[in-house]
């Protein structure tokens, strides 16, 4: 057999389920609106792109396998179109509101899901504090009862804004220009920013600008580029800081000490992500010390830290989904990228994955070796 039906025969003891739908153009977005549906959205320049909320094959909308299920496809609740490419899409909890940044960066866009069709439209915009040509802003949403929008493209221009009165809330006020590759919102007052160049910082926005940070690069050789994700939970403390190098190195922190990584591995990839933009390191929301890598080719690579302690040369991941590479190509295809994947919210062994050809996958994958 050839590694294509190597592969289908293999997948028949890998998975537990296995979706796959083809989406109309690729998305770097996958944003939950509950534990029954996503959010896409199209990055192309210079034409529309779609914003599509799909419900999830109702199999997997339940704790439990209960025989057969008719329906095994997406379906589309709700659509609208964007002018622009959309490289960030944020969900406001408890509201019908999504808020997107991508190119031209020059505001962020305000949207609503309709409640009595299924339209999703454009209601306002967001100004941001400095237009470039080549950056967009990364979007984050604090949630309480007034919803505040984080955002920024660099250090400089990081700012809170009110969604309702549109005021600005709170500002770096500062004048380092470093640029930002991800930010994320912690609680009801602090958030996580991660620079291109792997630093890290926490900000308590109750307090002037004073974040409790790593001003150096990620460990490694010059010139990578870095994100980072915070994971939430619940399990003290620890190295619950996840940051991973376009060369594959990844590094897990403690918060309470962000100089010194708890531990450094490097990841089996064969190149330098092609695309460091595309990065994403996810931990597991219910598997203790499972996180989730991609953005190097049309792979994603799932790996258990448990025993990681230290530096080592090289650790192997406890699964990887091949399923993009193998369903939807030839096998032999370097131009394949994931583009974002996802960790479904309650199912634990369940993730979403997109790549740059308009394939999403939703996979649940079976631990052949001891549980995370």
């Amino acid at each position: 057999m050839d590694p294509e039906e190597d592969w289908l025969v293999e997948s028949l003891r890998l998975y537990q389920d296995f979706y796959a739908f083809d989406l109309s153009g690729a998305t770097r977005v996958l944003e939950w609106i509950d534990d029954k549906g996503v959010f896409v959205a199209g990055y192309e320049s210079l034409k529309k792109n779609e914003i599509l909320h799909l419900k999830l094959p109702l199999r997997l909308s339940v704790k439990e396998n209960k025989g057969l299920f008719p329906e095994r496809d997406f379906k589309v609740r709700h659509g609208g179109f964007s002018d622009r490419s959309i490289f960030d899409l944020k969900h406001v909890p408890h509201t019908r509101l999504l808020v997107t940044s991508g190119l031209p960066g020059c505001y962020l866009q305000v949207w609503q899901v309709a409640e009595d069709s299924d339209v999703i439209k454009a209601v306002s915009t967001i100004g941001v504090h400095e237009k470039e040509e080549s950056l967009w802003p990364r979007v984050a949403v604090f949630t309480s009862m007034a919803p505040r929008v984080l955002h920024g493209a660099r250090l400089r221009s990081l700012q809170v804004v009110d969604l309702e009165s549109r005021k600005t809330t709170y500002t770096s006020d500062v004048s380092d220009s470093e640029e930002l590759s991800s930010l994320q919102v912690l609680d009801a007052d602090t958030f996580a920013f991660c620079c291109a160049s792997g630093r890290l910082g926490l900000v308590d926005t109750r307090q002037k600008w004073a974040p409790l940070e790593n001003r150096s690069p990620g460990p490694g050789s010059g010139g990578e580029r870095w994100c980072a994700e915070v994971g939430s939970r619940g399990q003290g403390p620890g190295p619950s800081i996840a940051s991973l190098g376009s060369d594959g190195r990844l590094c897990l922190l403690d918060p309470r000490d962000l100089c010194h990584p708890v531990s450094s591995v490097q990841c089996p990839v064969s190149i330098p992500s092609p695309d460091p933009e595309l990065l994403r390191v996810t931990w597991a929301p219910s598997l203790k010390n499972c996180l989730a890598i991609s953005g190097f080719d049309g792979t994603v690579q799932v790996y258990d830290a448990t025993s990681w302690n230290g530096t080592q040369s090289q650790v192997e991941p406890l699964f990887t989904h091949r399923g993009h590479v193998f369903l939807d190509g030839n096998g032999t295809d370097p131009a394949r990228l994931v583009t974002t994947h996802t960790w479904h919210p309650c199912r634990p062994r369940t993730l979403l994955s997109a790549t740059n050809d308009a394939s999403l996958h939703v996979w649940d994958w079976v631990d052949l070796c001891a549980p995370c």
